[in-house]
């Protein structure tokens, strides 16, 4: 059997597309590898949202030229995001040579045609579709666990946040039909499937796109009501279209886990304007005040960026405000990347590197301290958790999810893996909760 390497980065949606293209592979009559000199053909799924990402895989390639030299008929192939962007893409093929094979976002699906046009010239073969409307929904996905799931609901974006490539790579926003996703959601839950994660660059705006009115929250009441499904959980939304319905379906729904992610960017109404954010900080808390009053209990995460351009002393004080009045769970945080082809990579006043990272460090000390006194409150409570994986560190240990999505370490047999199981949380650390399983 022929052998596949896949080499992933960015977000769960590049998981996904993973999956994907692991699925197609595998009805190619390829089969999975992790040992690169073994592999027929290679591929890295890439993103754009970050230079270090970038970086990584300017790295990983020029690694693999003395693979090339070595197994001249290994195909190496590379995807995803950043072969979206034309000057990276020239950039890549003018410095490596080796690779055999070029696509998008868009055109997953035509992978068979483009491995068999590479076998046939023995060429670079390059597809790239810029944006459609379309979206080929025949793509069986080799799914990395078979207790949990990520589904798209819609793809691309509308939004054009100032700093953000995602419009550009990923093209715009488009919604999947309701009935292929909830057809797609009942052969997962046959097959075993309790937890489910919906995608979407903003799952929010889900069913703007569509020829008749469907909104989010009337997906989620459906998936709600499918047999076998535990667990709902979805990523990303944005803050402007995070409605009082949606908020209302976390009372009503009681797979809903409670836990929000909704990511801020920053605490200064200067600097959202200038990320055209589309909402203030006083829209944000007011929908936040809202959740905690129906949820005393929810866990909140965000994503941040500091050193935004133009971001003053003043600016970032008032994201550690928020961050206090807010008491985030974790975030994730970001550096300010310059990315080409944005808004903000041709704005003035770009901060120092130095200014950025005593910020950041600040940022993260504050969250770090909130997201400790989170956990130690959880001391003595009892917590419902998906078992996932043996942990990497221990291997008589286990690690799952719990509602909340924080991770839980506990000792007990691999036979859980994938069944959900009630933990007594004993210890914490900033991170991650510590426990016995009650049996």
């Amino acid at each position: 059997m022929k052998k596949f390497l896949i080499n992933t980065s960015g977000c769960q949606m590049n998981e996904h597309d993973s999956e994907k293209i692991a699925g197609i592979l595998e009805g190619m009559g390829y089969g999975p590898t992790l040992d690169r000199y073994e592999a027929d053909i290679i591929i890295f799924n890439t993103c754009a949202v970050r230079k270090s990402a970038e970086d990584k895989v300017f790295g990983q390639l020029g690694e693999y030229k003395e693979l090339k030299k070595k197994r001249p008929e290994t195909i190496i192939g590379i995807c995803g995001c950043m072969m979206q962007r034309e000057d990276i893409r020239d950039y890549f093929l003018s410095k490596h040579k080796h690779i055999d094979l070029v696509f998008g976002t868009n055109n997953i699906h035509k992978l068979p045609q483009l491995i068999q046009r590479q076998l046939e010239t023995n060429k670079t073969v390059i597809d790239i579709v810029e944006d459609t409307r379309e979206i080929e929904e025949n793509i069986n996905a080799d799914r990395k666990y078979s207790y949990k799931a990520f589904v798209d609901i819609n793809y691309g974006c509308d939004n054009y946040c100032t700093y953000c490539i995602v419009p550009y790579t990923r093209g715009r926003e488009r919604s999947r039909d309701p009935k292929i996703i909830i057809d797609e959601i009942v052969g997962l839950a046959k097959n075993g499937c309790k937890e489910i994660t919906l995608l979407g660059q903003n799952v929010n705006s889900y069913g703007n796109t569509l020829d008749t009115e469907y909104t989010f929250p009337k997906l989620l009441e459906e998936i709600n009501g499918i047999d076998g499904i535990e667990r709902i959980r979805f990523m990303t939304s944005h803050p402007k279209d995070f409605s009082d319905d949606l908020i209302e379906s976390y009372r009503t729904l009681d797979k809903l886990c409670p836990h929000l992610h909704l990511p801020v960017q920053s605490g200064s109404n200067r600097v959202l304007k200038a990320m055209n954010r589309k909402y203030t900080r006083e829209e944000y808390l007011n929908k936040i005040d809202k959740i905690k009053e129906l949820l005393p209990n929810v866990a909140l995460t965000t994503d941040i960026i500091v050193g935004f351009p133009g971001e003053t002393e003043e600016d970032f004080e008032q994201t550690i405000d928020l961050v206090k009045k807010i008491q985030y769970d974790s975030a994730y945080t970001f550096l300010y990347s310059i990315r080409e082809g944005t808004i903000a990579a041709k704005m003035k006043d770009q901060i120092p590197d130095d200014i950025k990272h005593k910020r950041f460090q600040l940022l993260v000390d504050t969250l770090n301290e909130i997201g400790l006194k989170h956990n130690q409150k959880l001391i003595g409570t009892t917590q419902r958790v998906l078992v996932e994986e043996i942990s990497k560190n221990d291997k008589t240990v286990l690690s799952g999810r719990a509602e909340s999505s924080k991770l839980v370490h506990f000792k007990a047999d691999k036979s859980l893996i994938g069944k959900i199981v009630d933990v007594k949380i004993d210890s914490v650390n900033t991170f991650t909760l510590h426990g016995f399983i009650i049996d």
